[in-house]
């Protein structure tokens, strides 16, 4: 089974080198380019609003939350939503009206959006009011292909791929449940 060091290292001259050449980015950023929080990944929203892109990125990692999976894997698979969006109109609408939902399941009580909600456990039960809704199901179906059928995710997973090729899991060590301790 193959070893991964999870701690990350940040020394002070790289630190100063992301936050200059982030200073740099944000004076010449296009109109309609989101920037995740953690600045780990950027995505041009084409059909929808960036405002929507941003929101179905937190309700992506709200879905399935992984800790060890950076933001930029789930707005990969929110830019598949988009390019969906960008050549049907009902599949637009859906995202659009869904998050315009969203933002209003989240209002009720609050006075705020989905992505103002700053806790965790309170947008997951303004999700569980809408699991049965189209937009929930479009929007989960598209991460779990999205998500976990990525080979580059598949180490923080521990899944090592396919063992066919390599004789089968008996000769791999089918019973080997150490990565359990990982997810």
């Amino acid at each position: 089974m193959q070893v991964i060091d999870k701690e990350k290292k940040v020394s002070r001259r790289g630190l100063l080198g992301a936050g200059g050449a982030s200073l740099v980015a944000m004076t010449v950023m296009p109109t309609g380019m989101i920037v995740g929080a953690d600045s780990a990944w950027a995505a041009m929203a084409k059909a929808i609003k960036p405002d929507s892109f941003a929101t179905l990125v937190q309700m992506a990692r709200d879905i399935y939350p992984h800790d060890k999976v950076a933001d930029k894997y789930y707005a990969m698979v929110i830019e598949g939503l988009d390019e969906a969006a960008g050549k049907s109109d009902a599949d637009r609408t859906l995202l659009e009206d869904g998050v315009a939902e969203l933002n209003k399941a989240a209002a009720a009580g609050r006075d705020r959006s989905y992505l103002q909600v700053g806790w965790e456990a309170e947008r997951v039960e303004i999700l569980k009011g809408m699991e049965s809704s189209g937009f929930f199901q479009k929007v989960r179906g598209s991460l779990v292909t999205g998500i976990y059928n990525n080979q580059t995710l598949w180490p923080l997973f521990g899944y090592e791929g396919a063992s066919g090729s390599q004789g089968g899991y008996i000769k791999r060590g089918f019973d080997d449940i150490a990565w359990l301790d990982r997810v």
